[in-house]
């Protein structure tokens, strides 16, 4: 009993620590383009027409995405109206509940209270989780509910009184989870579930009743919407959510340059930075540590990892956020090799500790080199050169932790070190914003003149184009390749395309990337008058008027 409370501090800690790293400040950067700003503008769209089963997205539905994340989004905007923080609240909201998961599933699988601690930590602090939790898309919400999945059914695999309870918890998160991403919400699990079961030769454990009532359950949260959008769209829905935005990324490459063998297994290591050394090493402690004395939170671990790999590995089309589920399932491991090691003392330990500090002594020559050859991103030098003297002490911090055996604290100092880089953002997003967010440009647009035609503008730009002005929009891409997913909106992919667009409308506005507007200089030939009316960031806005 003594042991409670201790664990409920625990878990304050752990939402306070999650809160600063995934949370706080989510307000002050505009909705990026060009993800962001779509899913956003799909609840807006949703919202004006008062629905709350069919999205929308220039007028017209669009299924690139199940509903789980629109219904949030709704919820946030009645929370906190329609802005930067509220389209940020829930994804962050599930972050901090997918730390918390990652606390408690360690419990019951190490049975140790510290290495789970330390695995929630590990989680929170590594740059893909951070960099999740403060963007709009569904891959954290999946992510988190695959990981809640995946801990009700050990949870009840490790406590018989609490079998049905798990079980049922597993298949209502999974359900959740086809809410949020799809079909994979369902597969994941059940190909980590059944690996498990059946490699420890227990698979009578999921032939209960508790399995049926639970697969009901499961059908009776996931098919709704399902039904109800294949009822009302027919093909329209199954080919663009299924074919489309499922089977077709297993046969095609949407972004080709990551269609290689190796790009998930260094996602793997570099994405959990700044832990990248400690999850080689923790990897290969597990598999070692397996074959001498197999423990069965380790085979779990292991299955869950693999499900993710196995499922993704072969499409084509790769993203680091499509194995984003796996990475929990690092930080658990993760979690065990710094424990383990810590507290023996072990050469891999002090090797890989004296790694990371020798990573963290480049990273103050690294910061100073970059923000003296891109001085435009920065609003003032003074808070990075506070960034990198604080990156310094960090640094021989760690190294006076290395040299005195208390390596336990030095993995402590290496989640503090992402503070730092947290803590520096506000100083660097007044020049930074307008390459990533158009909502300067479209507002200076919007005050300084009257938009009665179609806004031209580049591939990249559009969907925040739509979003920050309201107005029709249309693409300018020559020579290029539709959108993956279709929009309803005028693509000019020729020059011939261009001029005849350009000669529907009196008065043409422009919002351009570089490459884009020279596109437009080489199409026009002097049959148009062009003027530059303003620059930020990457974006050129532009005036085009038929001669």
């Amino acid at each position: 009993m003594a042991a409670k409370p201790r664990y409920g501090r625990r878990i304050l800690i752990l939402i306070g620590l999650s809160y600063v790293f995934l949370m706080l400040g989510n307000g002050l950067l505009s909705l990026t383009i060009p993800d962001e700003v779509f899913y956003v503008q799909t609840a807006k769209e949703m919202a004006n027409r008062h629905s709350w089963m069919t999205p929308y997205l220039f007028d017209v539905p669009q299924f690139e995405k199940p509903i789980l994340l629109y219904w949030l989004l709704r919820l946030g905007f009645i929370l906190f109206g329609i802005t930067s923080f509220a389209s940020r609240f829930f994804p962050s909201l599930f972050a901090i509940a997918g730390a918390v998961t990652v606390y408690l599933l360690g419990i019951a699988g190490f049975r140790d209270e510290k290495k789970a601690f330390i695995a929630s930590l590990v989680v929170m602090s590594s740059g893909v989780y951070i960099g999740l939790a403060r963007t709009v898309f569904t891959d954290m919400i999946f992510s988190v509910l695959i990981t809640m999945s995946l801990a009700s059914f050990y949870w009840g695999y490790v406590r018989p009184a609490r079998k049905t309870a798990g079980i049922l918890l597993c298949f209502m998160f999974s359900a959740c989870a086809v809410l949020a991403k799809g079909p994979l919400g369902f597969v994941i699990p059940l190909l980590a579930i059944a690996a498990f079961t059946v490699i420890k030769r227990d698979a009578r454990f999921l032939l209960c009743r508790s399995t049926f009532w639970g697969f009901l359950l499961f059908l009776a949260i996931a098919l709704p919407w399902y039904l109800s959008m294949t009822a009302q769209y027919g093909s329209s829905f199954t080919h663009e959510f299924f074919y489309n935005d499922h089977y077709r990324r297993l046969i095609e490459a949407e972004h080709s340059g990551n269609d290689t063998w190796y790009f998930y297994p260094f996602s793997m290591i570099s994405c959990m930075f700044p832990w990248s050394i400690y999850v080689i090493a923790a990897f290969a402690y597990l598999v070692r540590d397996f074959r001498r004395n197999p423990q069965p939170f380790g085979l779990f671990l292991l299955c869950w990892i693999g499900a993710v790999f196995l499922v993704f590995e072969p499409a084509h089309s790769k993203l680091v956020s499509y194995i984003f589920p796996l990475f929990p399932a690092l930080a658990l491991v993760t979690g065990n090799y710094i424990y383990d090691a810590s507290s023996r003392n072990s050469k891999s330990s002090q090797v890989v500790s004296l790694l990371t500090f020798f990573i963290f002594l480049l990273l103050p020559v690294a910061v100073f080199i970059v923000s003296a050859k891109h001085p435009q991103y920065l609003s003032s030098k003074i808070p990075v050169y506070g960034f990198i003297v604080a990156l310094c002490v960090l640094s021989f911090t760690l190294l006076f932790f290395i040299v005195r055996r208390t390596r336990l604290k030095a993995a402590y100092v290496v989640a503090v070190a992402n503070l730092l880089t947290l803590a520096v953002i506000p100083f660097v997003r007044i020049d930074l914003e307008p390459y990533l967010s158009p909502r300067d440009i479209c507002d200076y647009l919007l005050t300084h003149y009257k938009v009665d035609n179609t806004i031209l503008c580049s591939k990249f730009f559009v969907r925040g184009v739509y979003y920050y002005t309201g107005k029709k929009v249309a693409v300018i891409d020559v020579p290029g390749k539709p959108f993956f997913s279709p929009h309803p909106i005028p693509f000019l992919n020729s020059d011939t395309k261009v001029r005849d667009f350009l000669r529907a409308q009196t008065v043409t506005y422009c919002i351009l990337k570089k490459s884009s507007l020279e596109d437009i200089d080489r199409a026009i030939k002097g049959e148009f008058k062009s003027t530059l009316l303003i620059v930020l960031g990457n974006e050129y806005l532009v005036k085009i008027e038929r001669s």
